[in-house]
């Protein structure tokens, strides 16, 4: 009897911290962090793979009605010329990001006269989602980003971005829904040697394999880093990718 009593207090323990985004539960965790990483994971899928001469980035962002002007709905983002995000999870926090990361970008292009390196973009983007972690009264970013673009010495590179604020760079990866069978099809299928087009034929694969539904140019998004250039593909250029495909 003892033993059961300790274990629910442990339990009731960590319970009474979870709407404390401030304070650590008794095992040493934030649960509110927690709880945003499976906001991102009830997302959409996203994902991204980098090669030698560019990075793909791509998203389902299938909606639930057939009504809804999609036109108006933007997954994959451009910041600065050379960098582009994707998130998975609470969409309305995405724009909060894309704002703050596009004006720091030029800040800094304002103050040294060139485009912000990727690397630092993701820093600063990575510590606007840590603050948020360590100030009363707020909550964790509902999402994780996928950030494509060229460092400061045209390195083509793909980088990850998660509400607890921590950031790791990838190959290739996935987020949202799905993630893990699609980050074990991105393991069997990526190589070092990929190049660019491979790499986007790769990618709508992946997305295809967890897709609910049929798979067109109007319920994903896909945008590519391409020569130092960073852009959206149009509806008709995805319609292209998957022709090709079939």
């Amino acid at each position: 009897p003892l033993y059961s009593t300790t274990t629910t207090r442990t339990n009731m323990g960590d319970s009474a911290y979870s709407f404390s985004l401030t304070t650590f539960s008794r095992t040493g965790k934030l649960l509110q962090i927690e709880y945003a990483l499976n906001a991102v994971a009830n997302g959409r899928t996203s994902l991204g793979i980098a090669t030698k001469d560019g990075v793909v980035i791509a998203t389902d962002k299938k909606l639930s009605s057939p009504l809804v002007d999609v036109d108006n709905v933007h997954k994959v983002e451009q910041i600065t010329p050379s960098c582009g995000f994707v998130y998975s999870g609470v969409g309305p926090d995405y724009r909060v990001l894309v704002r703050k990361a596009r004006k720091s970008s030029q800040t800094y292009h304002l103050q040294y006269g060139e485009t912000q390196p990727i690397s630092q973009l993701v820093k600063q983007t990575a510590s606007v989602m840590q603050e948020y972690t360590q100030s009363g009264g707020v909550r964790p970013f509902g999402i994780s980003l996928l950030v494509a673009g060229a460092d400061g010495d045209g390195t083509p590179k793909l980088f990850q971005v998660d509400p607890s604020g921590a950031y790791f760079g990838w190959k290739a990866t996935a987020i949202g829904k799905n993630y893990v069978n699609a980050k074990n099809f991105l393991e069997k299928r990526y190589q070092e040697d990929m190049e660019l087009e491979d790499a986007i034929h790769t990618s709508l694969l992946t997305l295809r394999e967890g897709f609910e539904g049929e798979m067109n140019c109007h319920n994903i998004e896909v945008g590519v880093l391409r020569g130092g250039k960073f852009s959206v593909l149009t509806p008709a250029q995805i319609q292209d990718y998957l022709d090709e495909a079939n």
